[in-house]
């Protein structure tokens, strides 16, 4: 099977801990309220918002839903791991996809967010370096409307 992993890192402003409250703990609410283009809605179909909750999200973009299972809430180090379990976005090559997301914070008060996405693929075939750069930049554009929301409220 092919594996390829990619790190991100954005700095911000933000207080890692409202961050965290904001865009991991209730980000269910918060991303559709500013980014409904991106993300449309957020429902649990079980679980209680901690590991091994279910969620199905469903998207204002090119794709239109997927299920995925929390993996890790961890508040103490204010990091947070879900799996993509099924939907659209599992196209072949595709067989899973899974996200790490850590904060760290920084002396000036913001914090970095350390963000690792794995895809697994079917086989020994690897995603192209083309289609990982667009969804970085997709990601990148969704915290910037997040962290600008954040930062006004």
């Amino acid at each position: 099977m092919g594996v390829t992993t990619y790190d991100m890192e954005v700095e911000t402003a933000v207080p890692a801990a409202k961050l965290y409250q904001s865009f991991i703990l209730d980000g269910d609410t918060l991303v559709p309220k500013v980014a409904p283009q991106a993300m449309k809605s957020v429902d649990i179909l079980e679980g209680d918002g901690g590991a091994g909750t279910v969620k199905l999200i469903t998207f204002g973009s090119q794709f239109k839903s997927v299920k995925h299972k929390i993996d890790e809430v961890d508040k103490d180090n204010l990091s947070y791991s879900y799996s993509i379990i099924e939907g659209d976005i599992l196209v072949d090559p595709l067989e899973s996809i899974s996200y790490h997301i850590k904060l760290v914070p920084t002396d000036q008060g913001g914090c970095i967010l350390k963000h690792k996405s794995i895809y697994t693929c079917k086989g020994d075939v690897k995603i192209a370096e083309e289609d990982i750069k667009n969804g970085k930049e997709k990601a990148q554009g969704l915290f910037k409307a997040i962290e600008a929301y954040l930062l006004a409220n």
